[in-house]
């Protein structure tokens, strides 16, 4: 028989564990044309115990987020689907701000603008502390903005934005799951008791509804 304080520390020990299980679930997509900042961040990010995929220009990241099937997949909104049908969620993304080719503020702009990634929290990048640069990333739905090198305590920053994603992706899920479960919509009550009222009088005409006085002596 396990006595309380026993019992105590290993349920605290169990939270402890699930509580790692459930962060080493998160999964970010780093982007970033420059290979040495790329290592950085994905090296903070697995020490952050985050599952990390890397990828060097923004339309990799579109690729790789399947976004040109945009509108032919009806799909979690924070996952992707590669060419072999392997789905891959992701919990964030983390982006440089000056790539050539797409930069991350387009990068920025195409994820909102898409209806099953515009829920993915995305983060910026950028070795120019530009605040008209920060100001517009920010007006255009980004979390975050780090100025580059990218550090440590960075990466706690991240933790909230991520939660508040798996947060909403299962809002999202939980209200599905219950317009599925919603039964057939059913008569409304006033049309019902007037179907009712109309069922009881059916036919009938003003001079027989209305009470008889016949038997009544006026004095």
């Amino acid at each position: 028989m396990v006595n309380a304080p026993d019992f105590t520390a290993r349920k605290r020990e169990r939270v402890t564990v699930m509580g790692m299980a459930t962060e080493a679930q998160f999964h970010v997509l780093a982007v970033d044309d420059s290979c040495i900042d790329r290592k950085l961040i994905e090296k903070l990010l697995k020490n952050s115990s985050y599952h990390v995929t890397t990828v060097d220009s923004g339309s990799k990241a579109l690729e790789f987020l399947g976004l040109h099937e945009d509108n032919l997949r009806n799909s979690n909104p924070s996952s992707v689907s590669l060419h072999h049908n392997q789905e891959i969620e992701i919990n964030l993304i983390i982006t440089d701000y000056c790539m050539p080719g797409m930069t991350g503020y387009d990068l920025l702009k195409r994820i909102k603008e898409s209806s099953s990634l515009k829920d993915i929290p995305v983060v910026i990048m950028s070795s120019e502390n530009v605040p008209s640069r920060i100001s517009r990333c920010l007006e255009e739905g980004a979390e975050e903005f780090f100025l580059k090198p990218v550090q440590s305590s960075d990466m706690k920053r991240l933790r909230p934005h991520l939660l508040k994603g798996k947060f909403r992706e299962q809002q999202q899920l939980f209200q599905l799951q219950l317009q599925q479960q919603q039964p057939q919509p059913q008569q409304h009550p006033n049309n019902k008791r007037k179907a009712m009222e109309e069922g009881l009088s059916g036919g009938l005409s003003p001079e027989r509804t209305r009470p008889r006085y016949s038997g009544l002596t006026v004095v």
